[in-house]
């Protein structure tokens, strides 16, 4: 299993509150190497209050070993154009260590927040991301752009606008997931699936796999090196009374998935139906504060991996370790004692490996 993280270390953004600590732009370069000392396989950051290119430029300069990526971008408020120039950069730049991670977003963010009009999110990455491939052969191999989709049409790729080829043209592109029109499409068209935080272990093995391999199936495509990149839900401190603290916030966090309508097969995956309807409800009052309380403890153990800094990575490995190539996870580390945890903490995660995922992925379990 490969570790990423985000920044900061140890984030976990409650989502009915702000964080704790939020992200410090001017402090990406540092922050990036010192995810690089403790052993980590990536870094990737998130489309929510900072550009994620910005960041992920930072981090590039900053850094020699390190993996690199979006987790996620929004795909469709930018052109396939667009996003193909800024991923062909920041691959130039980190030298071939970056992966594009895009996600949908829902339709009323796409239509309100930022001004798209919006179509069925699957048929539309599957149509953006061969549009941006296009466009990147465009520039590695020098043929014709004339790319015909269902959503886009592109043709025109004039000298002054051709970014060239680079040393390293093969980017991975992720999708993130939760339904089973999206998993499919990842499989058809990505190199790997990053699942929702809400996507259970057993919803990823018995919904999202069988997807991805119909998708690639469809399209005639391996998936000896397809990921499943998966951000959990963790609660996990040095100590009992801390690590209170971090699962009251991980229950607020349940219950603002809960009240989203687009994780509904998730909670039902689970015979939680009747959960949403209750959290949509004191969402739409606006009751932030009452939400919470609908997270009984059989229900955060089903969601949540918690615990102290010594039983937490065993506890990740048996949750996720037959479906997760890559997870995000981290703690915070200001001194060299949870330096030294960090780093213990990715050699034991790194000894889950990733057989079992494989096996998986590809329906030999």
């Amino acid at each position: 299993m490969l570790i990423e993280t985000l920044l900061p270390m140890g984030k976990v953004d409650p989502g009915l509150r702000a964080p704790d600590k939020p992200l410090d732009i001017c402090s990406i370069g540092e922050q990036a190497r010192l995810v690089e000392e403790c052993g980590l396989d990536g870094l990737f950051t998130e489309e929510t209050k900072d550009d994620p290119f910005v960041v992920m430029a930072l981090a590039a300069q900053a850094t020699t070993r390190l993996k690199l990526g979006t987790a996620v971008t929004i795909a469709f408020p930018r052109s396939p154009t667009v996003m193909a120039l800024s991923a062909w950069t920041i691959q130039k730049l980190s030298r071939g260590r970056f992966t594009l991670g895009l996600g949908p977003q829902v339709k009323a963010h796409i239509q309100r927040r930022y001004g798209v009009e919006p179509h069925p999110a699957g048929p539309w990455m599957r149509d953006y991301i061969r549009a941006v491939r296009a466009v990147w052969d465009t520039w590695q191999n020098g043929a014709p752009l004339n790319y015909q989709g269902e959503y886009y049409k592109l043709d025109l790729m004039v000298p002054l606008f051709d970014a060239g080829p680079i040393e390293h043209p093969d980017i991975p592109v992720h999708i993130a997931a939760v339904n089973t029109v999206m998993s499919m499409v990842a499989g058809e068209v990505a190199d790997g699936v990053r699942p929702h935080p809400v996507c259970t272990p057993g919803y990823i093995r018995d919904v999202m796999l069988p997807e991805v391999r119909k998708g690639a199936q469809k399209s005639g495509r391996s998936l000896d090196n397809f990921k499943v990149s998966m951000k959990p839900l963790i609660a996990t401190a040095p100590n009992e009374e801390e690590l209170q603290t971090k699962i009251r916030d991980a229950r607020a966090r349940i219950a603002f998935y809960a009240s989203t309508p687009a994780y509904l097969a998730c909670f039902e995956h689970v015979g939680l139906g009747d959960l949403t309807r209750e959290a949509k409800h004191l969402s739409r009052a606006q009751n932030w504060e009452e939400l919470p309380r609908l997270i009984s403890d059989d229900i955060l153990e089903q969601f949540v991996v918690f615990g102290t800094y010594d039983v937490i990575g065993r506890k990740l490995m048996d949750r996720y370790g037959d479906v997760v190539t890559n997870c995000e996870f981290s703690i915070p580390v200001r001194n060299d004692g949870e330096k030294r945890i960090m780093q213990q903490l990715v050699r034991d995660l790194h000894g889950a490996g990733e057989a079992r995922a494989r096996a998986n992925i590809l329906g030999t379990a």
